[in-house]
């Protein structure tokens, strides 16, 4: 399954796209606000093949990001932790190398994902969640649409040992038409940013 934008495609990951996602994935920002991080091409790999073995258990529909035009890689996301049973899935492990961040990249893909869960799989919630402490993903998220539930408090343990509180955020089948429209509204104008 293909996700085809204006801008970005988002493509089947496969472990063929480790060396295009290593050419543009080790920037230390990238992997600041995750729990685990990747540093070389042994470690990418991991993370692809992680993301792989979870979408043969189904619980998982990983993305290459990529520029539509060019067929360049530049990120990477996916549906995860899918719950067919309550109808529910979340965006996540999503990154965008810094060239393309703050673009309309990321806001096309979260929109192709959106059409993808509300109006092809009748999901009846899509979920995110990140970092308390990163600002940036909090906010793009918000732009999207999307509410802020609350907070788990020491929810994960980072890879430097430190404690991560997580924010949850959705968007329910109930609010994706007006979330479409002010996409696609602000899509028209222009004025779309990550």
């Amino acid at each position: 399954m293909t996700l085809n934008g204006d801008v970005v495609c988002l493509v089947p990951l496969e472990i063929g796209h480790v060396d295009a996602l290593c050419e543009v994935g080790f920037d230390a920002e990238i992997w600041r606000w995750m729990p685990k991080g990747v540093r070389d091409r042994g470690s990418m790999q991991a993370w692809v093949e992680e993301a792989l073995t979870a979408q043969s258990a189904g619980s998982a529909i990983p993305f290459a990001t990529t520029i539509r035009e060019t067929g360049e890689v530049i990120g990477s996301t996916r549906f995860m932790n899918i719950d067919m049973a309550h109808r529910r899935a979340e965006i996540g492990a999503t990154w965008i190398t810094p060239a393309w961040q703050r673009s309309r990249v990321n806001t096309e893909a979260k929109y192709l994902m959106f059409r993808y869960a509300f109006e092809k799989q009748q999901w009846r919630r899509v979920e995110f969640k990140t970092s308390s402490q990163n600002i940036k993903s909090r906010a793009a998220i918000l732009r999207l649409g999307a509410t802020e539930e609350g907070t788990f408090r020491k929810h994960m343990i980072q890879e430097d040992g430190s404690n991560r509180d997580t924010v949850y955020f959705s968007i329910v089948d109930d609010e994706w038409p007006a979330v479409k429209a002010r996409l696609e509204a602000a899509f028209e104008r222009g004025g779309v940013r990550g």
